[in-house]
């Protein structure tokens, strides 16, 4: 039998009282206690399910409301606070007579990123953690990329001030709040309602969503703003990050992919606790599923969430079967493709794939292979000609490219994340008719020969460009395909996004801080550096590669003006040329397996 106790409240370092669930199990502590931190009300159906079932195998649980949310007192102003707020609750914890100082930490998403705050402040009893889903860098993967700003982030803002607690105090202030959430997309379309105007939208009605709203659009450069907060970048703190177990589990479709590699390279570097690292096939939060986006990989794919953490738990804090644990290999993905490429009963095409476990990360047997893109929109291993005649298009801010699936959370109603046929249609915001993407004149494509036999990339992707542009800043896209060829089911072919992402001109040396303006005309060598990815592009298809400057409204659309990021209220048209000539090459850098 399970014991709960209700909002207890806990006092952190400044007397802010954060509301916290407590479940016991049944017989006498003390017992370890697993800690999960949320933004989304510690009653969720999924919450209380997992609490229960932990607390059957003997685990203490502690469900919080994060600062300013639901129960919780004090403003809400997102991730800031995680870090110490989660260090001072862990402190709170391990004083209990019922814990035996011995904490865990779970959740997803958000509650991974509580996770990595007190972790990266070395928070009191912190013995082990499952880290779904969770940053290592905001600037760098999920709020913002490659210099842009992910505008899901804009989207995640006005659902979650429909649920604030000044909606819950005013109900005038909830109509406004709760019709803008359901309305969104009328703030993102057209294009140039971005970014948003300060004090105009009903956003003005929680002050702290809005100041973050803004600060995200507005903080290009990593320091201050993303350096300092440990729940926003945990760079710095990898040396003092103390070493307990971990698990590391994202998906190829989820938002946190580069964040959740990056951390487990970096702490196998430091830690000699267990260090896992878990790679599916799904979208944020589908780990429960075995299909992504309209993309099905067989019935393998989905895992048993709350199994495999007790599995984790009771091996690193109760030490039941470590030897077990230990003797596995510490790496497992879920290797993309091999299906039949036909329609399932659901009506997903069947794209199938295995589970695989590896000694390390990133595998050995990989190889950095370029694809060269070529004139006529060609994508061959060999590498270009002298003369090779660069290709053009006119980038339109007003007129983005509509993003179609991908890595993607917490925009489910406006942008679908997952793997998708990359063409147009009524499911697709902002699209204006059906036709593939690669039908627009602001989209090249490049395409290799169909494959003679499998080939799997797993790795990190690269896309190098070399481009210039009319404007003194804008941006470059790009999209790594599986181009399958015709079937009954799919006559034209089905072009299944792998990865993809976005380069903003003024941040080209990947640096902490801006770039000069480009100098309109010259070449210069851009780096896209898309997620990581494991896929087999099977004999028959072709890998393909989509090169254009937006993908809306995944990512807030470059006005091309160089004006202060977040303030530019007019667009110009930009003209973009590619090269890929013998001095200025440009190419797909793959991970190809042996």
């Amino acid at each position: 039998m399970v014991k709960r106790e209700r909002n207890v409240m806990v006092a952190m370092r400044d007397g802010v009282r954060l509301a916290t669930d407590l479940y016991f199990p049944d017989g006498d502590g003390p017992w370890p206690v697993l800690l999960e931190r949320t933004p989304y009300d510690k009653l969720g159906t999924e919450l209380v399910k997992s609490a229960g079932f932990f607390a059957r195998h003997g685990y203490a649980v502690a469900l919080q409301d994060v600062r300013g949310r639901e129960v919780s007192e004090g403003e809400w102003y997102p991730f800031r606070e995680e870090g110490p707020d989660g260090y001072d609750t862990c402190g709170w914890l391990v004083q209990q007579p019922w814990c035996n100082g011995q904490i865990g930490t779970i959740g997803l998403s958000y509650s991974g990123c509580t996770q990595v705050g007190l972790g990266a402040l070395g928070a009191p009893g912190l013995a082990s953690q499952w880290i779904s889903m969770g940053p290592q860098n905001y600037r760098d993967s999920a709020m913002r990329q490659g210099g842009a700003m992910e505008l899901r982030f804009y989207i995640y803002a006005f659902r979650m001030a429909a649920t604030s607690k000044e909606a819950q105090a005013d109900p005038v202030k909830r109509i406004a709040l709760q019709r803008a959430h359901n309305e969104v997309g009328k703030f993102l379309l057209p294009p140039g309602r971005v970014p948003p105007k300060a004090g105009l939208t009903p956003l003005k009605y929680t002050p702290g969503i809005e100041r973050w709203v803004h600060d995200v659009l507005r903080h290009g450069d990593y320091r201050p703003y993303w350096s300092d907060a440990p729940a926003l970048s945990i760079l710095e703190r990898y040396d003092t990050y103390p070493d307990v177990a971990i698990t590391y589990m994202s998906s190829w479709y989820d938002t946190y992919v580069r964040g959740t590699i990056g951390n487990y390279v970096e702490m196998t570097k430091r830690h000699k606790s267990p260090t896992r690292l878990l790679m599916g096939p799904w979208t944020h939060g589908g780990q429960g599923v075995a299909f992504s986006g309209d993309v099905e990989f067989g019935p393998d794919a989905a895992l048993h969430y709350d199994d495999a953490r007790l599995r984790w738990f009771d091996a690193t804090v109760r030490g039941r079967d470590a030897a077990a644990l230990a003797k596995e290999p510490p790496v497992s993905i879920f290797v993309m493709g091999g299906g039949s490429g036909r329609k399932t009963p659901a009506g997903r095409m069947m794209h199938g794939g295995t589970w695989r476990q590896l000694p390390a990360w990133p595998p050995a047997g990989a190889e950095a292979r370029a694809l060269h893109l070529r004139a006529g929109g060609r994508l061959t291993w060999e590498a270009p000609a002298a003369g090779e005649a660069a290709d053009r298009y006119v980038y339109d801010p007003a007129d983005p490219v509509p993003t179609v699936g991908g890595s993607i959370s917490a925009a489910e109603n406006i942008i679908p994340a997952g793997g998708y046929d990359q063409r147009g249609g009524p499911r697709v915001f902002g699209s204006r008719d059906d036709l593939p993407l690669s039908a627009r004149a602001d989209v090249l494509v490049y395409s290799s020969e169909p494959l003679a036999k499998d080939l799997e990339v797993t790795g990190a992707v690269e896309v190098v460009l070399w481009c210039a542009s009319s404007a003194v800043d804008t941006d470059f896209t790009a999209k790594l395909i599986d181009a399958y060829p015709s079937n009954p089911d799919y006559p034209e072919g089905y072009e299944l996004n792998v990865a993809d992402s976005i380069v903003r001109a003024r941040y080209r040396s990947n640096g902490e801080s801006a770039d000069p303006p480009l100098e309109p005309g010259r070449p210069y060598e851009l780096r896209i550096r898309l997620y990581a990815t494991s896929n087999v592009f099977c004999a028959g298809h072709r890998i393909r590669v989509h090169v254009s400057s937006s993908n809306y409204p995944r990512f807030d659309p470059n006005p091309n003006t160089g004006a202060p990021l977040g303030e530019s209220q007019v667009t110009e048209r930009a003209l973009q040329t590619v090269y890929h000539d013998v001095d200025r090459p440009s190419r797909v850098i793959l991970p190809v397996m042996g």
